[in-house]
């Protein structure tokens, strides 16, 4: 949808008040402000507060047949009573360990050399290793986050030459942008934010920008909470001045590129709870979809432990005939300490008279046993093993064993790299257009094919490897060759043929027949070494030009 022209158009979108109102649930998960749950859930359900949620639900009739739905944040506290809820920030562990297992290492991003021509496949390597720094790393993290807990985000690469020398990346939270799907794909999108108040204080400005392939056209408005408001110069407000530069009369600035500048990255599909809605079945789903419920109930579980705690504490009921005062009108009191006292001579029918000790049970051992087993099951619920958590019983000996404990967690890690991997090399692709064609990068190729593998989410043991790798070679069973790839997994073909070199220093001739490192040497060569070795990609980070003389010791027959 283009940018608005109608001063009343309602903003945001009502087309989006149902996903942006679940959003605004599961912030209110992931953030763990009480006063935000409390808000959320102070009616009927968190989308109930708006009109077009209401009728699609059709929430009133539910109401009158089954009555409120009962959610613990949504009970107010009684009369005369302080607020003593507590919140267990499970759906803020939830999403940080999903972005720990997509982005607790970098990818490993290569360039087929078979879609460029060598030299600049080794440049464009470089550049992407430089996109992929520590701030580049920790942004892509970040944007994993979020997914996890607001089922999708956007990546926007930006570019200001006075601020660095090459482009970036921008994480947008998806409330910020008003896509438009095509066949699934983002097509056109929107992405606006409010502008901070001038002097006066009157009206909402915002700032919007409508981004297609090729073209960015930016509009800035004034109006009020709920409408656009009339369109303004981008010079009338002072955050949006540096763009008159950068466009033309008409707000417009060419990106000179054939896609768009965003990126959408959703956390898992389908979505089960928008099917029938409108416009959002590329949106993605949050992973605390369907157990808020659940984690109400953890909070209730911790809240009523605590209060537990707080009614435990020791009580004594004193008789008033034993308060000491200091004259009518005073008031009473009672030493606790007072070492000596004076008996009293009165007949006690029934201890009314006597000192009476209070002290309720705490009850640990079923209130523990509650909010292990509705954190199991939250955490399941979610695609995550409760040993990732740091469950009991998560201590082992083998990676394997790891594994299999942490089995669910890693299935999860899985699914999400399949929309992990395509949003990365898009993201990538796009930062070397805008750093071709605006920040003046040499020797990069953005036609070049990418392919991106992530690293192994539980490591071999390398001790478990070493025997494995002894017995095969005690029974004659494994080459060479395959021991430095079983020893090595992330290496390519040329990577392990210069390590057996390195290892045996071997020639063609002493290698026996059906190896698999006879596969990997031109027979038309008399001396292996002085050949090229094959390389059908050249990887980040991979040492150039070592041969077998590297290594001292280690020379090649």
């Amino acid at each position: 949808m283009p940018l608005p022209v109608a001063a009343n158009t309602p903003w945001p979108p009502t087309q989006l008040e149902i996903p942006h109102a679940d959003m605004d649930m599961w912030r209110a998960w992931y953030s763990g402000d009480p006063n935000h749950l409390a808000s959320v859930y102070g009616g009927v359900a968190a989308y109930t507060r708006n009109p077009l949620a209401r009728e699609y639900f059709d929430v009133d009739r539910r109401r009158t047949a089954t009555g409120e739905l009962r959610m613990f944040w949504g009970q107010d506290p009684a009369p005369g009573q302080q607020a003593a809820k507590l919140h267990v920030p499970i759906a803020a562990d939830i999403a940080e360990m999903s972005a720990n297992l997509l982005w607790s290492e970098v990818p490993q991003v290569t360039v087929d050399v078979d879609s460029t021509d060598a030299e600049t496949a080794k440049t464009t390597q470089a550049q992407i290793g430089r996109y992929l720094d520590d701030r580049g790393h920790a942004k892509l993290r970040e944007g994993a986050e979020l997914t996890a807990g607001l089922s999708n985000v956007y990546l926007r690469v930006v570019w200001d030459r006075t601020l660095r020398p090459r482009p970036w990346l921008d994480v947008l939270q998806p409330e910020a942008v008003v896509p438009t799907w095509r066949w699934g794909a983002l097509a056109e999108a929107i992405v606006w934010r409010e502008l901070a108040p001038l002097d006066d204080g009157k009206g909402v400005w915002r700032l919007l920008e409508y981004h297609v392939p090729g073209t960015i056209e930016y509009g800035v408005y004034s109006g009020d909470m709920s409408t656009i408001g009339d369109r303004k110069e981008l010079a009338d407000h002072p955050d949006t001045e540096y763009l008159v530069a950068r466009t033309d009369d008409q707000g417009r600035q060419a990106t000179g590129l054939d896609r768009m500048l965003i990126t959408h990255l959703p956390n898992v599909l389908p979505n089960r709870i928008w099917d029938g809605v409108p416009n959002t079945s590329p949106l993605g789903r949050s992973d605390y979809a369907g157990i808020e419920p659940t984690m109400d109930a953890l909070d209730e579980t911790w809240t009523s432990w605590m209060r537990d705690l707080r009614l435990g504490k020791a009580m004594v009921l004193v008789p008033q005939t034993m308060l000491e005062t200091d004259g009518p009108g005073t008031g009473g009191s009672y030493d606790l300490d007072r070492e000596v006292r004076v008996a009293l001579n009165m007949l006690d029918e029934g201890g009314k008279d006597t000192i009476t000790q209070v002290q309720f049970k705490i009850r640990v051992e079923e209130h523990e046993a509650t909010a292990k087993a509705l954190r199991r099951q939250i955490l399941s619920s979610a695609g995550y093993s409760a040993q990732s958590f740091g469950e009991e019983g998560s201590v082992a000996v083998t990676a394997t064993e790891v594994a299999a404990r942490k089995e669910e967690s890693l299935a999860t890690r899985g699914t999400k790299i399949l929309y992990q991997r395509p949003a990365l090399l898009e993201v990538l692709t796009t930062m070397m257009m805008v750093d071709v064609k605006h920040c003046g990068a040499k020797g990069v190729d953005p036609a070049a094919e990418l392919t991106a593998t992530w690293p192994q989410a539980v490591q071999p043991d390398p001790e478990a490897v070493a025997r494995t790798l002894s017995l095969l070679d005690s029974a004659g069973a494994i080459s060479t060759f395959m021991k430095v790839k079983m020893r090595e997994p992330g290496w390519d073909d040329a990577e392990i043929k210069a390590e057996v070199l390195r290892i045996r220093g071997d020639t063609p001739s002493t290698v026996p027949a059906g190896d698999p490192f006879n596969a990997h040497v031109d027979p038309n060569v008399e001396d292996p070494e002085a050949a090229p070795a094959p390389e059908s990609r050249v990887q980040a980070g991979a040492d150039e030009g070592l041969d077998a003389q590297d290594e001292p010791g280690l020379q090649a027959a």
